[in-house]
């Protein structure tokens, strides 16, 4: 995870040419996850995240799913650009499944009751600090990647299919590989009109 913090900002795009290409061994994309949940701040050290990581027959078994709940649910007509885009994910080398721990946020709903309404809240902003740290490392290392979000609707399947508990929540899904294609261009608006300094 060698690079400059503001080089890696900037590159991190959504990729969605991804091959199944190997980049880095296995071995270093689980410790690049083992370092993110070990290290990313949450509301009170909840340490809510939960990550599962899908290689090989497993990452492929997921979209597959995503493609047969998704047929049942598009039209027949639309279906064909649908399967195209899922296709697309199930190319690359692995998914990343971000999931938030219900059990910690549920007890400092309980142990602090005044901000019962804002722990879910800052549960998911953990998440998505997470979710971009995960994605900035794997770019740092030659990997695509971009964001998904195919729950609710996958969210039973997806427990039943790899044992997942009760308690953990589904957040995102995170497809990742060689990139084949670069992304396309970015527009940006004004920075003056997004940020105020006062001093």
């Amino acid at each position: 995870m060698e690079g400059n913090f503001y080089t890696a900002v900037e590159k991190r795009r959504s990729i969605y040419g991804i091959s199944k290409e190997a980049v880095i061994s296995d071995d270093k994309i689980k410790k690049i996850i083992e370092h993110a949940v070990k290290f990313i701040p949450s509301a009170f050290n909840s340490q809510s995240g939960r990550v599962v990581l899908l290689l090989g027959e497993h990452h492929d078994k997921l979209w597959e799913i995503i493609k047969d709940i998704l047929r049942e649910k598009v039209s027949e007509k639309k279906f064909p650009k649908t399967e195209e885009k899922l296709n697309s994910f199930k190319s690359g080398y692995g998914t990343v499944l971000f999931f938030e721990d219900q059990e910690p946020v549920q007890e400092l709903q309980q142990k602090f009751p005044k901000y019962k309404d804002t722990f879910p809240i800052w549960s998911h902003h953990s998440s998505g600090m997470l979710q971009y740290v995960v994605w900035t490392a794997l770019e740092l290392e030659g990997f695509g990647a971009s964001l998904q979000h195919y729950n609710p609707i996958i969210d039973d399947a997806v427990k039943k299919e790899w044992d997942i508990p009760e308690n953990w929540e589904l957040v995102s899904q995170m497809p990742f590989g060689k990139p084949t294609a670069p992304p396309g261009e970015k527009e940006f608006k004004p920075l003056d009109e997004r940020i105020k300094v006062f001093k």
